[in-house]
Formats: structure tokens, C-alpha cells, sequence
């Protein structure tokens, strides 16, 4: 019988562990959260001290059932959830459950915390528990408060004043105004032409160029020329300031000075969370939530030839310190393997920018540098063995001598009032490049070689030509993921471990779309975007969200109370709230924009969001006549669609003539997309545009519909009461039908020789078609609620019994209850309200639909 009970989140966790801890431990996994906000309103009381109600997460009742299971035969619970608030108030939230169900028994409670799973962290960690920090809970229950009170109270806004399934969250607010505030400045942007001059030169048959920096006496920048005959005249007076003639170049220019530098480059850091999500999506080309769901692999243990172990130290953390024993053994690796002129003097020590960084978390590292990625290669999966090795070039890198660039500035001159500029740079020494190398966004690596031959003051060298290049200043690039996590991390928005989430919940609501790898807004996250900008300003500012989740981590140090930073929260949110609900209309959240009138009716045409999408409306609706709608095609958007765009969306339906047969036909859009429709049934339009379909390519496709509806047909019959019974080809084989029943068709029978005799017995077999089906479900929820509560008063009316069996049964039960609630007996008291309170959460469980519980499950929503 294992003596110590240590509860970990994940499986595979639990099963690295195991290894380590030996026969007197049992490992079991709590399967991340065990109790979670209810997902109704009410789950945050702001006039009872933001008390929290809390249920089981449905999915993990079975895994809590098991831990008590397992609990009585323990003799100590050990709690080893994640190392980071999320964690502690795993560990909280099962031990308070646990006491609900009187299952620790007065058996010690430990909490133990490691960075790495490795044999020697987690004796560490054994050998020194603590107690669950109530701050770090308190930290996790504010924010998750936080994160209610917005979507419980936000959200139901937009789906009043825009349209339904729409969210607000409060830090995925912010991230959504920057996308859109940096496609707001690419419309906006106006191009700006200019125009660059360089110079082709060559010595000894080595080419290279030199850029214009100095004109007529003056220094060159970059819109000193912006149109091609201000270019084509300098272009001229350098030829003539350089002894050539005429277009083609002959003349000379004179190295008028050489400037010889050495340049050093040091590494980069070790990674953090929002470091390796950066670099993952350059040069891996990894999402945020791809990576951390490959470091949480990583982490949690690799079946290696030396068994499961923990790959790397914990991927949550905005610390890049290294422990002293991990820099020791870096600094050995490099000199064994690098040689000692790559190892520096001294250990580099990183220090953490953010004040909010946990130091007492490491940087993302190898558990054991030496188990290089050529080593682990079979054991990895392909995207485990790039993420490793990405992680683990970095770390060794990180402690490697900086690299040593000779770097060359030539300065050549075109007679006394023309010069330009030659740089060149070589690699005297890779140190750290030798093994890893960091990549930029938007940006060419300014660290590549651009060699020089050897220049000599006061030479002259050969003037091959002068080009002139045309150039239009570009607007800023769209955010990649990488982009943005950087932006978010330098405001201070979100945290470490919410940046994936905060990305998936844009992409999940269909705020953003990926362009190339990069973030366009939609046209409904805009919308949203502009409406919280405008409506809702301090909760989707830059600054005052970095502010708020500084006051979450002083609650994390225990420097602040979480009560007040909710108080600060709410009261000014509910206000607003109330005062946008009751003073903003739809139209003005929805924000039409006019595009212009109707020729032919004079009616005012505008685009807007509408209830299912992005629309065009032909008219208002204090028209006597009924405005239109028309959906917008894809690729239009609402800023930028126009007049003539918007009016062609009106063209549907579009007639297009008759069938061979006779009958009408049009082309238009319905619910389930685009159609022809001919008589009274319809073809879909699945490679065809409903816009531009022909009359003779719409007689095709009805053509080729009626004779895959006659195959579908295997016979028809007519009986003596007008009812027709058909044979059918389905999706599923042949069956028969009479419009109200449906019957298979016996496999030992042929379809297309049934008679209709043999047709109605089948029908007359088969059962009926299941109708009202939501309401009988219904019917059967009830009775199975009306059982337990019968079965529950039958167990309190014997209880009672039990307790005072010389009176009646009703008399005798009320006077417990009475006893109960005035005898002033704490213990009873406590009891009967954790037997209620634990009733409640049963209802409330058995009530929660399974979309809630789904989303009460996730892990801090942002």
C-alpha cells in the first residue's frame, strides 16, 4: 500500500513521475481543473465580496471519485500540479473538495513545486514541501473573476446591439483592436515614391555596389529624389562629376577613405515562453498553440532509451535565468564540443526585464544538455525533435562567445560634390552563429556577408554604371503570430501561458482570418473592435490592461488584496454597461456606412452588419416599402466595398429562361448557398457563380439533376387512397417511403421488383418517425428528477425517523430541522449546509448544458 498520494494534471506526467518516486508513492492525475465557475449568471456575486460559486467539471467527477479512492488508503496527499498559478489553484480547488466530501480525514496536506522533471528536482521538491499559497490561488481566482464578469456581462451586450454567438474578453479585446488598428493605418497609408542611386564598380574582376550618400554637395536620404527626370538629371551630374559621358558610364570614382572595424554580436538569451513562440513561428512555421502543446510534451516526459523523462524545464515562464548546475554543465558541453576558444570567460548570466517575472522559474532549457537532438532523434516525433532542437541550440548558444565580424566603410567620390558608400562585412569569428542563429520578422538577416575587395585610400576604380531605382514607401506589415506576441508581451498584455489562447479565441470567433501568416481582422471582428473602442475605451486599453495585470501579480506577491482590484473592475464596467444597453441603438453599434443611392429608385444604399453577416441594404426600414439585403461575396468587405460593387449584389435572383422541359429558372443565394432553381426544386451551384452562370450551363446542370433524381428512383407507386409509395435509392441503400414512414429494403429482395403489396407490409412493420424528440427527452429528464427527489426525501424522512422515532414522521423531522438551525451547534450547522450547498452543485451539474461545461473547462480564457 503506497503510504504518499501525489496528484499531478496530465497522465503523462504522472507517468514520468512514477519512475522516480518508487513503491511509496502512487501518482494519479487530477486531468487539469477539477472545479470550475458554474456557467450561468451568478457564478460571481459582486454583492457578496465577489463570492464564487463553484462546481465539478463534469468530464473529471470520475477522476476525483478515483483520488478519494485511492486517498483512504494513503497516508499523505502530495500535490504536484504545474508550478504556476494555474497549478496552485488546481491543487486548492481539489483540496476544498476533498474536505466537501469529508475525504482527507485529517491526513497532512503537502504541496510541492519543480521546474523539471528529472530525478534530482523532484527528491528536491519531495524533500521540501509547502503549504498551498493562498496568494498564487487568490491571483488565479481574480483573474478568472475578472475574465467572467467581461464575458457573462459584455457579451450579452453585443448580441443585443450587433448579433448573436458574438464575445468581449478581457485581455482578447485589446489583442483584436491592435489587428484592427494596424488594417485601419494599411488602408489609410499612402504611398510616397522615391527613388535610390547606386553605383556598380569592380577591382581586380570582383564586382560589387556603393550607395549615393552625399548629392550636389549635400547629404542624400531617402526622399531627396521622388520622380524619375530629378533622377535621370542627377544620374547625369555624377556621370559628368565622374569623367564619364553620355548614358553609358566610363569614368572613375576615388576611394576618398576605408574604415576597418571589428563588430561583436552576443546571443540572444535562453528562451521564455513568448521567445520560443516567436521563433517557432519563424522558423519552424508553428502556431502559438502548436508549440506549447509540443513544449507540454516535451516537458512532461519522452519514452528515451533511458526510460520516460522530462525533456525540458517548465514552457510557462518569463524568466530566462539559468540554475548555476545547468550553466555548469552547458559551459562543459561547449568546451568538449566546440572547443575552448567558443567558451567565455565566465558564465553569461541573464537578467529578466519584466518586474512581473517569476525568478524563481528558469528559462526554457534542456533537463540535460548532453541529450542532444541527433540522440533523441528516434525517440521524437518530427515536430518534437525540431521544437527540441530549436530549444536546444538556443540554450547551449546562449553560453557560447560572442561572434566576431570585420566590417569594411569605403567612402568613393564622384568629382567634389558627389560620394557614395561601400559596406562590407566578414565572419573573422561565427563564436555562437556557429549553432544557432536568431530570426527577425520583416527584416533580412543584417548579419549575412557582403564582402569588399581590398580598397586603399586615394585609388581610383573603374565606374561600370550608375542605376537608378524606383521605390514606393510601403505601409506596415499586418501582425504575424510572432509579431503579435511581441507586441503583447512589450505592453504587458496577457501573460506567459494565455498569448496561444488569446490567438486561438480570435481565430474560434471569427474576429481574425490568416492571410500569408498573417492576421486580417473580419468584417464582424471590426465591428466589434470599433464598438468596445468607442463604447468601452479603458477595457480595451493598452495601458490600463498592463495596469490591471500588474495589480494581478502584486496579488500573486501578497501585495495586494484581490477583492479591491475586482471592486475597481466591476463597479465602473456594470455601470457602462447599463448606460450603453439603454442608450446605444443597433444601427449606431452596427455602423453602417453609406455608400450611395439606388439610380433607378433613388433608395439610399448602405453596408452594415447584419444579424447573420455582413450585408448591403437597398432602402430604411421607415420605407414604405421593405428595404432589401444582399450578403456580401467573398473577398468584399464592408470598409472597403462600394457603390457599383453593392449594387451588382442586387442582380439576384437572376432570371435565366426556361429548361427544355418548359419550366423557369433562377439563379440566386439561399441559406445553404448558391442555387438554381427550376419549377419548383432547385440544383446547387457548388463551382458556378450565381452572378455569372449562363442560361446554358444552368440547362446542363438541371439536365444532369433529373437524371440523378430518376436514378434515385426505382419505382413509384399510386394506391387507392392518393397516397404514393416509392422505391428509393438513399444514401444508405434502397428503401421504401410513403412520405410519413421509411422502411429498408430486405437485403434478400431486388428493389425494382417489389409490389406494392409487399411495400405496404414493410411500411406497416417499420417504426414510426421519431418526432418531438427534444420534448421526450424533456418529459424523461423530468421524470428521472422527480425519482431523486422522491428517493432524496425518502432518505431525509428516514434519517429523521432514525433520530426520533417515538413521534411522528413529519412532526419529528421538522423539529430536527429546527434543532438544527437554532442549537447553535457549529459542526451540525456546517454539516446541513455542506449537505445543501452539495445538493445545489448536484442540480446545477445535472441542469449545465454540455456547450457551458464545455467552455467552464478552459484553462484562464482570456
Amino acid at each position: 500500500m503506497a503510504k504518499n498520494l501525489v496528484i499531478v494534471e496530465s497522465p503523462a506526467k504522472g507517468k514520468t513521475i512514477k519512475k522516480y518516486l518508487g513503491g511509496d508513492y502512487e501518482v494519479m492525475a487530477s486531468y487539469g481543473h477539477v472545479r470550475d465557475l458554474i456557467p450561468k449568471t451568478g457564478a460571481v456575486d459582486p454583492d457578496d465580496d465577489f463570492h464564487m460559486r463553484y462546481q465539478v467539471v463534469e468530464r473529471n467527477e470520475k477522476h476525483v471519485q478515483a483520488i478519494e479512492k485511492a486517498l483512504r488508503k494513503a497516508d499523505r496527499l502530495v500535490l504536484a500540479t504545474d508550478p504556476d498559478r494555474e497549478g496552485e489553484a488546481i491543487s486548492w480547488h481539489l483540496t476544498e473538495l476533498l474536505q466537501e466530501r469529508n475525504s482527507l480525514d485529517g491526513k497532512p496536506v503537502d504541496r510541492v513545486v519543480f521546474h523539471e522533471i528529472t530525478k534530482t528536482a523532484l527528491q528536491h521538491a519531495i524533500e521540501q514541501p509547502r503549504g498551498i499559497s493562498m496568494d498564487l490561488v487568490n491571483a488565479q481566482q481574480a483573474r478568472r473573476g475578472l475574465d467572467y464578469l467581461v464575458g457573462f456581462n459584455l457579451s450579452p451586450l453585443l448580441w443585443k446591439k450587433i448579433r448573436r454567438g458574438l464575445s468581449a474578453g478581457r485581455v482578447q479585446s485589446p489583442a483584436l483592436r491592435m489587428i484592427t488598428e494596424r488594417e485601419d493605418e494599411i488602408e489609410a497609408f499612402v504611398p510616397q515614391e522615391y527613388w535610390s542611386v547606386e553605383a556598380d564598380l569592380h577591382k581586380d574582376e570582383e564586382a560589387f555596389a556603393a550607395k549615393l550618400v552625399r548629392l550636389d554637395g549635400n547629404k542624400f536620404e531617402q526622399f531627396t529624389i521622388t520622380d524619375g527626370d530629378t533622377a535621370t538629371a542627377a544620374r547625369q551630374r555624377i556621370l559628368a562629376g565622374a569623367g564619364a559621358e553620355g548614358a553609358v558610364a566610363g569614368g572613375s570614382l576615388r576611394v576618398q577613405s576605408v574604415d576597418k572595424k571589428q563588430r561583436k554580436r552576443n546571443p540572444a538569451p535562453p528562451f521564455t515562453t513568448s521567445t520560443l513562440q516567436q521563433e517557432a513561428v519563424r522558423k519552424l512555421g508553428f502556431s502559438a498553440s502548436r508549440t506549447m502543446r509540443v513544449a507540454q510534451q516535451l516537458y512532461e516526459g519522452i519514452d528515451t532509451s533511458d526510460g520516460t523523462t522530462g525533456l525540458i524545464t517548465y514552457m510557462r515562464t518569463d524568466s530566462v535565468t539559468l540554475a548555476d548546475d545547468a550553466l555548469a554543465q552547458i559551459r562543459d558541453l561547449i568546451g568538449e564540443r566546440y572547443g575552448p576558444d567558443n567558451l567565455p570567460e565566465s558564465a553569461r548570466r541573464y537578467r529578466t526585464k519584466s518586474k512581473n517575472a517569476q525568478e524563481a522559474h528558469e528559462a526554457i532549457r534542456p533537463t540535460d544538455v548532453r541529450r542532444t537532438p541527433a540522440a533523441l532523434r528516434q525517440a521524437l516525433s518530427n515536430d518534437q525533435y525540431r521544437l527540441y532542437d530549436l530549444i536546444w541550440k538556443r540554450t547551449v548558444a546562449c553560453q557560447m562567445i560572442h561572434a566576431t565580424l570585420d566590417t569594411v566603410a569605403a567612402e568613393l567620390t564622384a568629382g567634389e560634390d558627389h560620394a557614395f558608400r561601400a559596406n562590407g562585412s566578414v565572419m573573422r569569428h561565427p563564436g555562437f552563429m556557429a549553432v544557432y542563429r536568431e530570426d527577425r520578422d520583416d527584416d533580412t538577416d543584417p548579419d549575412a556577408e557582403r564582402r569588399l575587395p581590398e580598397l586603399v585610400e586615394g585609388e581610383t576604380l573603374p565606374l561600370d554604371d550608375v542605376r537608378l531605382g524606383q521605390h514606393f514607401t510601403e505601409p506596415p506589415p499586418r501582425y504575424t503570430e510572432a509579431s503579435l506576441v511581441k507586441a503583447l508581451e512589450e505592453y504587458g498584455i496577457g501573460r506567459p501561458s494565455t498569448y496561444a489562447a488569446i490567438i486561438s479565441t480570435l481565430q474560434e470567433r471569427e474576429y481574425v482570418e490568416m492571410e500569408g501568416r498573417r492576421f486580417t481582422p473580419t468584417d464582424v471582428g471590426r465591428v466589434v473592435a470599433r464598438f468596445l473602442s468607442e463604447h468601452f475605451a479603458p477595457y480595451v486599453d493598452y495601458d490600463f490592461t498592463a495596469r490591471l495585470e500588474d495589480q494581478l501579480d502584486a496579488v500573486a506577491r501578497g501585495e495586494q488584496d484581490w477583492i479591491p482590484v475586482l471592486e475597481g473592475f466591476w463597479e465602473p464596467l456594470k455601470e457602462r454597461i447599463d448606460d450603453k444597453e439603454a442608450n446605444v441603438s443597433r444601427a449606431e453599434a452596427v455602423q453602417a456606412r453609406e455608400l450611395g443611392s439606388d439610380p433607378e429608385s433613388g433608395r439610399p444604399i448602405s453596408a452594415r452588419m447584419g444579424r447573420y453577416g455582413p450585408v448591403v441594404q437597398m432602402g430604411t426600414r421607415e420605407d414604405e416599402i421593405k428595404p432589401r439585403f444582399a450578403g456580401l461575396r467573398p473577398g468584399q468587405k464592408l470598409d472597403t466595398i462600394t457603390l457599383e460593387e453593392a449594387l451588382a449584389l442586387f442582380q439576384l435572383p437572376r432570371d435565366l429562361g426556361e429548361t427544355e422541359e418548359g419550366e423557369p429558372m433562377q439563379a440566386s443565394i439561399g441559406r445553404f448557398g448558391p442555387y438554381v432553381r427550376y419549377g419548383s426544386k432547385f440544383v446547387s451551384l457548388k463551382e458556378d457563380d450565381p452572378y455569372t452562370v449562363t442560361p446554358e450551363r444552368a440547362r446542363e446542370l438541371v439536365a444532369e439533376k433529373k437524371i440523378a433524381d430518376a436514378n434515385r428512383i426505382i419505382n413509384t407507386f399510386e394506391t387507392e387512397d392518393g397516397t404514393t409509395v416509392q422505391v428509393l435509392n438513399g444514401r444508405f441503400g434502397p428503401y421504401i417511403t410513403d412520405g410519413n414512414k421509411n422502411a429498408k429494403v430486405p437485403k434478400d429482395a431486388e428493389p425494382a421488383e417489389l409490389p406494392l403489396e409487399r411495400c405496404l407490409e414493410l411500411l406497416a412493420a417499420a417504426p414510426e418517425r421519431r418526432r418531438g424528440k427534444k420534448k421526450a427527452a424533456a418529459k424523461k429528464t423530468a421524470a428521472k428528477k422527480t425519482a431523486a427527489k422522491k428517493k432524496a426525501t425518502s432518505k431525509k424522512k428516514s434519517a429523521a425517523k432514525k433520530k426520533a422515532a417515538s413521534k411522528k414522521k413529519s412532526a419529528s423531522k421538522k423539529k430536527a430541522a429546527s434543532s438544527a438551525a437554532g442549537s447553535g451547534n457549529g459542526a451540525a450547522t456546517g454539516t446541513a449546509s455542506k449537505k445543501k450547498g452539495a445538493s445545489k452543485k448536484a442540480a446545477s451539474k445535472k441542469k449545465a448544458s454540455g456547450a457551458a461545461l464545455s467552455a467552464a473547462r478552459r484553462r484562464t480564457t482570456e
